[in-house]
């Protein structure tokens, strides 16, 4: 045997590196909530005896939830509310953080869990087909879906988030709030023709109501990205992607790697401007 037996040695700060210990979730459903304002007090106490803080919006159409605090507390209140017929199917996204990135804990009612101001889409009523981020992933390695059809990603967020980061050749129509979004579509359409449209976002919502609104309107062969940019990250990371993903908390943005660029308590998920509507 040549020179003894191999022995790692760790690197400088190894043992002392921090291990995040605040897992954040999002989270949203479209389903038929008839008592929201009944849920509200409810989901509320319960959040807060875990000592969760985020947002959670309630209206007729569903829930959006961004909550973050210890694992098995953020874990429990996702049983408790999948034990609510309702919310069942409730899927989250994971990531975790060194520090709290909210500041308190919010309940609200809203008429919509995305404002989009467009009463006939309803997604809790039928969704638009997905499709998983392993298989875009493979899309666009490949260059087309497995039918041959070219891939039209279309960015479905505000600019500004556009602007932190993106997927390759996206097209981004450079809207300032997602009400903006049905204008757009009816000034731009002619971008999509003749392709297989996938629509995203950052959790996944915002893109869902866009595929139903795209298919009501004519637009043939639109997806919905599964989970958005989110869940992309954490199933195949950041291939075919450019840039961070802007959230609204104090982490600011994250990495194809899901690590947060900050480290800050803020409150921007109520601050949305697609959340700030009046009841």
């Amino acid at each position: 045997m040549l020179g003894g037996p191999i022995r790692w040695a760790a690197p400088a700060g190894f043992y002392n590196r921090r291990v995040p210990q605040i897992l954040n979730i999002a989270a949203y459903l479209f389903c038929a909530i008839e008592d929201p304002q009944t849920l509200r007090p409810v989901l509320l106490a319960s959040a807060l005896a875990r000592d969760l803080k985020g947002t959670i919006l309630l209206a007729p159409e569903g829930i959006n939830l961004f909550l973050a605090g210890q694992a098995d507390d953020v874990r429990g209140f996702v049983a408790e509310l999948h034990a609510d017929p309702r919310f069942a199917t409730l899927e989250t996204k994971e990531s975790w953080s060194d520090a709290q990135p909210f500041r308190r804990m919010l309940v609200k009612v809203k008429r919509e869990i995305i404002r989009m101001d467009h009463p006939a889409i309803q997604p809790a009523s039928g969704r638009a087909p997905g499709v998983d981020a392993p298989t875009l992933k493979r899309w666009l390695d490949q260059g087309h879906d497995d039918a041959g059809q070219p891939i039209a990603l279309l960015d479905t967020r505000n600019d500004f988030e556009v602007d932190h980061g993106t997927f390759e050749g996206a097209i981004d129509w450079r809207i300032t709030k997602f009400t903006q979004f049905p204008q757009a579509l009816l000034d731009h359409r002619e971008q999509l023709t003749g392709k297989t449209v996938v629509s995203f976002c950052t959790g996944g919502i915002r893109c869902e109501k866009a595929a139903i609104l795209m298919r009501e309107a004519g637009v043939e062969n639109v997806l919905q990205l599964e989970g958005g940019i989110l869940k992309y990250f954490e199933q195949v990371g950041g291939a075919h992607y450019r840039g961070d993903c802007f959230v609204f908390d104090g982490r600011r943005t994250l990495a194809p790697d899901l690590s947060a660029s900050a480290n800050d308590a803020s409150a921007r998920a109520a601050e949305d401007p697609d959340f700030a509507i009046k009841r």
